[in-house]
């Protein structure tokens, strides 16, 4: 088998000082930005339990995101490969994250809802058997160490 390295660059800056640094838990902003190059702004921040900005993507729902992206561009390919037209696809992901006591803690798992529309030449069949191909392939997927679950839905266009 071969192996081919692929290297990816994101660039974070941390927006959250607010004049005193990190004196204090409370005394700072977990505000951060990422960029890459001609791509925009991502706004950043912790979880709003841990003093984070709700209006900011936090770091569990980006997790969260990555994995709901990689299935559905790996389904796609998968579909096109079988013969199967997608038209429309839509997912709302939910992910899980147990605290410990010592102040970490961890993803546990990740359910996957995907909602696809096929045409009605497409066998609905394989258009499902396609999910659980996909985690297989999914480069994210393949790297987290906890469950990625699916739930799908498949809508035959008439």
């Amino acid at each position: 088998m071969r192996h081919r390295e692929h290297t990816y660059q994101i660039d974070l800056n941390w927006t959250g000082n607010s004049g005193e640094g990190t004196s204090t838990y409370r005394s700072y902003s977990r505000n951060h930005q990422f960029t890459g190059p001609g791509k925009p702004v991502l706004e950043g921040s912790s979880d709003p339990t841990f003093r984070g900005d709700a209006a900011r993507y936090n770091p569990e729902e980006l997790l969260v995101a990555a994995l709901s992206s990689c299935h559905l561009l790996t389904y796609l390919h998968l579909c096109a490969i079988n013969n199967i037209v997608v038209t429309a696809y839509s997912d709302h992901a939910t992910g899980s994250m147990n605290e410990t006591d010592d102040g970490g803690g961890q993803m546990t798992e990740v359910t996957l809802h995907p909602r696809v529309r096929i045409t009605a030449a497409s066998n609905r069949d394989v258009a499902l058997k396609l999910h659980g191909e996909a985690p297989k392939l999914c480069f994210i997927a393949r790297s987290v160490n906890f469950p990625v679950l699916h739930e799908p839905m498949i809508e035959v266009e008439e």
